[in-house]
């Protein structure tokens, strides 16, 4: 026979044998059904395991498989805001550029009727303001003035900076309609998306530039994972045998569609630059309970006919009654409770046996 099926047959006897035992030993007193007494061998068959619980310092760690991403936050997506082609770039992929640095120069048919449509508005105004409001009507001077302040508005709307509009005034004709985007963050450039000759729309991704004296960690857990990850817990990134310093900024709460994961997101400085996103990594979470908790193993916990949270608790050697709990946060080594004084002896294993036998109502407290 095979051994495994022997091992399970054996197993189910002396289980058989212990609740025959137990049945002939005890019965049921009126208003006693909220506990039970077992014997020594009683406990030892049933695999009933106690233990004292005391108040004690949660320190672990959880691994979580994760990966580098850009800053969000002090990223910079650079595009135009105007179909457009491009005529010349300034900056390549990777490069680490400045504020204020040239990265591509384009075309635009409505960049060019703004600038002319700027340069008559900017020679009627010069031309009302010489005149005088002694020579013109109120009307007119305000007209002109509020025409010059939409074609500068325009082209502010466009992208043109302040030094561009001027140079408009004076640039030469060929140039008309051309207009240069500048970076409006120090940073690497990390995507390009365009060649020189491309025509562009609107809100088209041409670069994306990002700060990388600090990157996101975007870490992954199983869904069903009950591990509280608050804002603030520290953790340790490895990559290539380095570890890194990083802390969680955000926890997810939504459950990504593709990979079935909910993220947790932090942050690590990368002031070397030894960092770059798109690297994989390896997430190990500290946690570091301040003050001492009281905590059980799942096993230990059991639900009340009313949905309540139970524990068994032995108040004498071999006799347990039912305790409500209330629970509290989630640990990796089970899960805190609220009700149960210090040094209370708890059923932390087979919990459920001796629920079912009380249920049964097959027990003495006092094992008449």
């Amino acid at each position: 026979m095979n051994k495994t099926i022997l091992s399970i047959i054996v197993t189910s006897m002396f289980a058989f044998t212990a609740l025959n035992t137990f049945s002939s030993e005890n019965h049921v007193h009126k208003g006693e059904e909220s506990g039970t007494r077992f014997s020594k061998e009683q406990m030892a068959i049933s695999n009933i395991k106690v233990a004292e619980l005391l108040p004690q310092e949660v320190n672990f760690s959880l691994y979580a498989p994760g990966e580098l991403k850009a800053n969000g936050y002090t990223s910079y997506s650079v595009s135009p805001r105007v179909d457009s082609i491009v005529i010349k770039r300034h900056a390549i992929l990777g490069q680490h550029i400045e504020k204020g640095v040239p990265l591509v120069t384009l075309f635009s048919v409505e960049v060019a009727n703004a600038q002319a449509a700027y340069r008559l508005s900017l020679a009627e105004w010069n031309r009302v303001k010489k005149l005088g409001r002694a020579t013109i009507t109120e009307k007119r001077f305000l007209e002109a003035k509020a025409e010059h302040e939409v074609a500068y508005s325009t082209l502010k709307a466009y992208g043109l900076s302040e030094a561009a509009i001027k140079k408009s005034t004076a640039s030469k004709t060929e140039n008309l309609g051309q207009y240069t985007l500048y970076a409006q963050t120090q940073g690497a450039v990390l995507a390009d998306y365009f060649l020189q000759g491309k025509r562009v729309i609107a809100g088209d991704e041409l670069m994306l530039l990002a700060d990388e004296h600090q990157l996101w960690v975007e870490a992954q857990l199983p869904p069903n994972s009950l591990i509280n990850i608050p804002e603030g817990t520290k953790a340790n990134i490895l990559i290539d045998n380095q570890e890194f310093k990083a802390v969680v900024i955000q926890e997810g709460h939504t459950i990504d569609q593709q990979s079935r994961t909910r993220t947790i997101r932090l942050a690590v400085n990368n002031e070397q630059h030894k960092l770059h996103p798109g690297m994989f990594t390896d997430v190990n979470f500290l946690f570091n309970q301040q003050e001492p908790v009281m905590t059980v193993p799942e096993t230990a916990l059991m639900r009340g006919a009313d949905g309540d949270w139970l524990v068994y608790v032995e108040d004498h050697p071999g006799e347990f009654k039912v305790v409500e709990v209330a629970l509290g946060r989630t640990f990796v080594q089970g899960r805190e409770i609220i009700g149960i004084k210090p040094g209370t002896k708890v059923v932390v294993v087979g919990a459920f046996f001796v629920a079912s036998q009380i249920a049964k109502g097959g027990f003495d407290p006092h094992n008449h």
